[in-house]
């Protein structure tokens, strides 16, 4: 943990409302489940001597307990997965959206451009001699989401007397379009606290949720039959597991069918190529750590579907996998022991890689061979295969288009008609203040700036770059001095602050509301131990799967599972696995 969050945490044996006895049982419980049920992450760990190394795992950063979480909030947050799927889907075939947002945050932001770029080549070279672009723009898409929330009550500290009664209200954080992670071991912590809360619910554990229940819904606060079902107190159950292979099975079924390619072809040819069946190819990060989060998908994949999964780099991909111009299909080239070349076709590609400009070492220059993750990149995006995300879902989740999306009428445009007006009116509700920076920044925009500058107000924003993964925020005293270092003040001739002009630099940020989500006690676990404990906030993550063909029809849209993130109220960024906060799920009330 940052040295931040330390100053929030206390001495593990002295637990308010918890015994110590009732403590080590709640360990001891946990440490065996993760073990059990893979609730764990991967650690490198090099062979001394040699140049092999070995995976070992350990109980992944949770959360000991539940957090205490509105029902109607959760419900909403369900409720908005498919009509923000939706959105997406419309963003990424708006390619004149895209540019004119965009057009200021690619000249400041290389990785961000060349996303854009790559996009503007594939999907909006309209020329009818282009036969490249074909198979990508008639290919199925793929999107697993997530869209993060925080409870916001617009005011600070409030909702910690049990006399209060304090609406909160859910505001989204983000909305992730690329390697929506921690699915599969989100649920695994689900089922965790479900065991945890009904098995020791009644040896010293309630009266601990009994009172994080109260700081986050004061005297509203009921207390009726613990289970989790309909209308009870208790942990849900998330359906991630399930709903997020049914998506990708959609479309690999879709794939599989458009082709004529049966599910279990094996065939060998007399040229010596073994043919199997189809598999989604996983894009995954050469020194990846989250791997059991992305086994448990796989793994899900083949018990629900008997579809196979292939992981590989980018680096990989552009040593190993072919596109045949043609067809559009993409094949990965191996040969085995037998010098028999083992060709196995791609009929889903599903990045949980590419999202940083750190997934692409050798830079951006294609034009010399040289920059290989991006070539790999551009070949997968070109073939028939179906994206999870293709490049245009990539570039709806970045943070300038959010911020853009909050503007009125911004997210009517993609829904018309009296039948759709309430989606965009639904959807609006989660929006949080976000300002712009860029040239486009209006009167608005401008007096939030003017917030931060000279009324103290830093607390009340967050600075926000084009980056997924957390770590990149800008907080208190760091944003007002990036905004100070990248503004030049007129002073008129009173000595007061006249005017404002922001430098082009800032066009790769968004300014952002800052949410006040309500206080609890947590106890937090990093690397089986107890971390400390102390009073945390949470973020709760609701998944989304849509899967749509080239012209735009949507095939599939539900929501698919949930999650919820943890940390010390002291600590400002949130990423699990940046090393900021842990796994939890929502005990709702």
């Amino acid at each position: 943990m940052t040295p931040s969050s330390t100053t929030s945490s206390s001495s593990s044996s002295s637990i308010p409302h918890l015994s110590s006895t009732t403590l080590t049982n709640l360990v001891d419980y946990t440490i065996s489940f993760s073990a059990a049920n893979g609730l764990q992450v991967q650690q490198q760990k090099s062979n001394e001597g040699t140049t092999t190394s070995s995976a070992s795992y350990i109980t992944a950063p949770i959360s000991l307990l539940p957090q205490a979480y509105p029902r109607t909030q959760f419900q909403h947050g369900i409720t908005l997965s498919t009509p923000f799927n939706v959105l997406v889907d419309r963003i990424s075939r708006n390619g004149r959206f895209l540019q004119d947002t965009l057009r200021g945050v690619r000249d400041v932001d290389e990785f961000t451009g060349m996303l854009l770029t790559l996009y503007e080549q594939i999907y909006l070279n309209h020329d009818d001699d282009d036969d490249m672009n074909v198979h990508a723009k008639g290919a199925d898409r793929l999107g697993i989401l997530r869209s993060d929330y925080m409870l916001h009550s617009g005011t600070k500290n409030q909702g910690n007397d049990d006399n209060d009664i304090v609406e909160y209200s859910i505001k989204q954080v983000e909305l992730n379009t690329i390697a929506s992670s921690f699915a599969g071991l989100a649920s695994s912590v689900a089922k965790l606290h479900g065991f945890l809360t009904r098995r020791m619910g009644e040896e010293g554990l309630q009266e601990f949720l009994d009172v994080n229940e109260r700081a986050v819904m004061g005297s509203s606060s009921a207390t009726d039959v613990v289970g989790g079902g309909e209308g009870e107190r208790g942990v849900p159950t998330s359906l991630a597991m399930i709903r997020l292979p049914a998506a990708m099975a959609v479309a690999y079924d879709r794939y599989c069918a458009r082709f004529n390619i049966g599910k279990n072809s094996n065939n060998n040819n007399k040229d010596a190529v073994a043919i199997s069946q189809p598999v989604i190819l996983f894009v995954v990060q050469p020194n990846e750590t989250n791997t059991v989060d992305q086994r448990l998908l796989e793994f899900a994949l083949w018990d629900n579907h008997e579809i196979p999964v292939v992981r590989m780099s980018l680096g990989e991909i552009h040593k190993h996998v072919t596109l045949d111009e043609a067809s559009g299909r993409l094949n990965i080239q191996n040969t085995n022991d037998g010098a028999v070349v083992v060709q196995q076709e791609v009929a889903v590609v599903y990045f949980r890689a590419g999202y940083a400009p750190t997934d692409y070492p050798s830079g951006y220059n294609t034009a010399d061979g040289s920059g290989i993750e991006w070539l790999a990149r551009e070949r997968l995006e070109r073939g028939c295969a179906a994206k999870c995300p293709n490049l245009g879902y990539h570039l709806a989740g970045t943070k300038k288009v959010q911020q853009e999306l909050a503007r009125r009428g911004a997210v009517e445009q993609f829904f018309h008609g009296d039948e759709e007006a309430g989606v965009a009116a639904q959807i609006r509700t989660a929006f949080a203040g976000l300002y712009s920076l860029g040239a486009d920044a209006n009167e608005e925009d401008m007096e939030a700036v003017k917030d931060v500058l000279f009324n103290d107000a830093q607390g009340q924003y967050v600075l926000k770059p084009q980056r997924e993964g957390g770590g990149y925020n800008y907080y208190g005293e760091n944003l007002a001095n990036k905004l100070k270092e990248n503004c030049t003040i007129t002073v008129d001739d009173d000595g007061n602050n006249n005017d404002v002009t922001l430098s082009p630099d800032l066009s790769e940020f968004i300014l952002m509301e800052r949410l006040f989500p309500p206080q609890q006690r947590a106890i937090l676990l990093r690397n089986g131990q107890v971390e400390g404990t102390g009073m945390s906030i949470s973020e709760l993550g609701c998944f989304g799967a849509i899967v749509s063909s080239g012209d735009g029809e949507v095939v599939h849209n539900e929501y698919a599972g949930f999650l919820l993130r943890t940390k010390f109220s002291g600590v400002d960024e949130g990423g699990v696995a940046s090393g900021f906060a842990t796994l939890s799920s929502p005990y709702l009330c």
